[in-house]
């Protein structure tokens, strides 16, 4: 490694070790040793820390023993006459670094300083990035639509060239993070005066204004192989091969670096990340800590964000529709607001719906994009709000009424990708909007359908041969067709309304998040969804039909060996392959005896209640306590990694109101607290299932945190309203 590298990298490790020292000392002088801390909603305490060295850092006090390991790993800055490999005491250097970093954040936030305000704007960063935050991003992490992540530390040149680079990660789908500055300038204050829409919905995440806040960002990395990879506290070499082989970051520094950088920079080479600078900086091309080069650089603004991409060793493919404005899913989380709309439809505004219908192959011609209504094209260019009715019909050899629901669901992202453009709902509950900006830059009806027949062919290409789109702008013609939609709606829905577990022959696995959980493996029905809420048994048939090969497996289900637990034998030796013997048996419908594995991206936890004889369910994002004495982050740390926990599992939220949740433990007569959260989103479907299992009036005999957020109380109401499950079969 280079010795201007290393240097730099033990330079600023002592740096920053003294730093994080002092403010330390003062804290401990003003609020003791015994004074407690925590990031919040994370059950990981000082995540870096904690994975490194298996200590948990709770407080202060803890805070002085971290910083001890810190201090074991600082070195001397290399003699000048002196030459020696120096490769160990920089990745040393870095790791220190990160330590330091994460107490000096810690103390910050501690203190009220963070997440950082900006005085000049206002603008608030990010900061410490929540558990909640990484286990929404769960599906996406796996199934290619965020590839990778990109930490941008410093500022660009100008800022078009930070638009610029930013857009490009955008169009790749990358997770984007910002960090640090250059003399007071940074790509986070670029983006702010050009107006660029900053956040989680659009993957551009202003982490804060200093290099150090990089560290939130490798907080996120390390806590993948935590909550995914089941991989122990304490573990290193288990987490940094984890970062290495299966988190796929890198970073790109804009402008003058500095030690702080170059310490920082070494602290994620130890976790794989290489770097790609915009200035003259010593390369370090042999791999070894990495998989390619460490540390490169690239001048051309135009062709950094690919060479940090050779570099990482991502492979990303995007298909892009022939339209005029950029595409990809990063724009899915874009808002429109109403000052920035020229056009919109539905949404209570104007009748609306959307429709896909299954043709047969001579009634569909491919390409095919026509509108319908007199002077739409005056209407379109005037602007407001109009009419929509769109239909796609579909042809394909391998093409079944079942999966007009699944592509149907498509057209919510297949819009929302295009910048400047909006989706929300589905059906004839739909509502679209075209802001100024698109409209400026060419966007017009035609280029919807563009959308859906590029789109729709791409993403269902091994069921769809033909695409054809009509789209419907008078408002006659839109109620007319509306009834016929709400028709086809209707009989679809009792369809699939009929499909239960008995009635079909094969199950789904789905394998996304092996890549991220090894001994995971969701095991879809007809009546249970995947734990993470995305894919259901016909989606997972879809996926299968589109991708042999892919994630998504069939199941043959075999014989049944218990029919109130839920085990099949075919089932069974499908786990044991797929898990290679990790697994060895499930049972559906129970929660107390070989529950189905958890990767780490489930919606909900259900979890059992002994005192209660009942079991609780809390959602992703509840940051209050439970009955069970923990808190979701934490009850989450018991159940992601591909573990079987009786007594606790993760499940979408939609599977609540099947007949088949936790079917041979009782069903949903079992559940005595839930949050109200979910008693209010699921109030319909839930109070129509506790009819059909005789217990009307069942919601509002479940506690939600508004009653209890411990045992005692929650037997007390429990008693008070006579809760069916008090008189149940003991559950243990």
């Amino acid at each position: 490694m280079s010795k201007i590298i290393a240097s730099a990298a033990i330079r600023g490790a002592n740096r920053l070790y003294r730093e994080a020292g002092e403010m330390l000392e003062k804290a401990i002088a003003g609020k003791g040793e015994e004074h407690r801390f925590e990031f919040v909603d994370t059950a990981f305490h000082l995540p870096m820390i904690y994975a490194m060295t298996g200590f948990p850092v709770k407080t202060l006090g803890d805070m002085r023993t971290a910083l001890g390991f810190a201090k074991d790993l600082l070195h001397e800055e290399p003699s000048r006459h002196v030459w020696k490999p120096y490769l160990g005491e920089a990745l040393d250097s870095g790791m220190a670094t990160l330590f330091a970093e994460e107490i000096l954040l810690a103390l910050k936030t501690d203190a009220g300083l963070e997440p950082y305000k900006d005085p000049e704007t206002g603008f608030v960063y990010n900061g410490f990035i929540t558990d909640t935050i990484q286990r929404n991003l769960g599906i996406q992490l796996v199934d290619g639509t965020m590839p990778g992540f990109a930490a941008i530390i410093g500022a660009a040149p100008d800022e078009d060239t930070a638009v610029k680079i930013v857009r490009e990660l955008q169009e790749k789908n990358i997770l984007t993070f910002l960090s640090g500055n250059v003399k007071g300038e940074s790509v986070t204050k670029q983006l702010l005066r050009k107006g660029v829409e900053l956040g989680w919905d659009t993957r551009i995440v202003p982490l804060g204004p200093e290099t150090e806040h990089t560290l939130y960002a490798l907080d996120w990395a390390i806590r993948a192989s935590l909550i995914f990879g089941a991989k122990k506290p304490g573990d290193y070499k288990a987490h940094l091969k984890y970062q290495k082989d299966r988190v796929f970051a890198f970073a790109m520094v804009l402008g003058e670096l500095d030690d702080i950088i170059w310490t920082t920079g070494a602290g994620a080479i130890n976790m794989g990340f290489p770097a790609v600078a915009d200035t003259d900086v010593p390369v370090v091309h042999p791999s070894g800590v990495c998989i390619y080069e460490e540390v490169d650089k690239e001048f051309d603004h135009t062709k950094i964000v690919q060479k940090a991409i050779e570099v990482r060793g991502l492979k990303i493919v995007v298909e892009k529709p022939p339209i005029p404005v950029a595409y990809g899913a990063a724009f899915e989380g874009e808002r429109i607001r109403k000052e920035d709309m020229f056009i919109e439809f539905g949404g209570q505004r104007t009748p609306a719906f959307e429709w896909v219908r299954m043709r047969e192959m001579d009634e569909v011609e491919d390409g095919k994009i026509e509108i319908i209504g007199e002077n739409w094209k005056e209407l379109y260019e005037k602007g407001g709000k109009m009419p929509f009715g769109l239909i796609i019909d579909v042809a394909g050899r391998k093409m079944h009424k079942d999966f007009e629901a699944v592509i149907e669901r498509k057209i919510h992202h297949n819009i929302n990708e295009g910048q400047g453009l909006w989706h929300m709902g589905q059906r004839d509950l739909n509502w679209v909007r075209i802001s100024k900006a698109a409209k400026a830059a060419g966007i017009t009806l035609e280029h919807l359908g563009v959308i859906m027949t590029t789109m729709m062919r791409h993403r269902f290409r091994s069921i769809l041969d033909k695409v054809q789109v009509s789209i419907y702008t008078g408002e006659k013609e839109v109620l007319g067709l509306m009834e016929e939609a709400r028709k086809a709606y209707a009989e679809r829905d009792s369809r699939l309304g009929s499909m239960v577990d008995e009635s079909v022959d094969l199950f789904y696995s789905c394998l996304l998040c092996q890549s991220f959980a090894p001994s995971h493996v969701c095991i879809i029905t007809a009546e249970r969804l995947g734990l993470c809420g995305a894919y259901n048994w016909l989606d997972a048939r879809a996926a299968y039909e589109i991708d042999p090969t892919g994630g998504n497996q069939p199941v043959p289900k075999g014989q049944l060996l218990d029919a109130r637990y839920g085990r099949y034998t075919g089932v069974d030796e499908y786990l044991k392959k797929s898990t290679g013997g990790a697994v060895e048996t499930l049972n559906l419908y129970t929660i107390m005896e070989n529950p189905m594995t958890s990767c780490g991206c489930f919606e909900c936890i259900v979890a059992i209640v002994p005192e209660a004889n009942g079991v609780m369910v809390v959602q992703r994002g509840h940051q209050g306590m439970t009955p069970a004495g923990m808190k979701f982050s934490t009850l989450a740390g018991s159940v992601g990694g591909g573990m079987q926990t009786p007594g606790f599992m993760g499940i979408g939220r939609n599977f609540i109101t099947s007949k088949k949740f936790l079917a041979g433990d009782g069903g949903i007569k079992r559940i005595v607290w839930m949050t109200k959260n979910l008693k209010e989103s699921l109030k319909s479907a839930f109070e129509a299932r506790a009819a059909e299992v005789g217990a009307p009036g069942l919601l509002d005999k479940i506690a939600d945190e508004t009653v209890a957020e411990d045992s005692e109380k929650l037997l007390e109401f429990l008693a008070d309203v006579e809760h069916p499950a008090l008189g149940m079969d003991p559950m243990i």
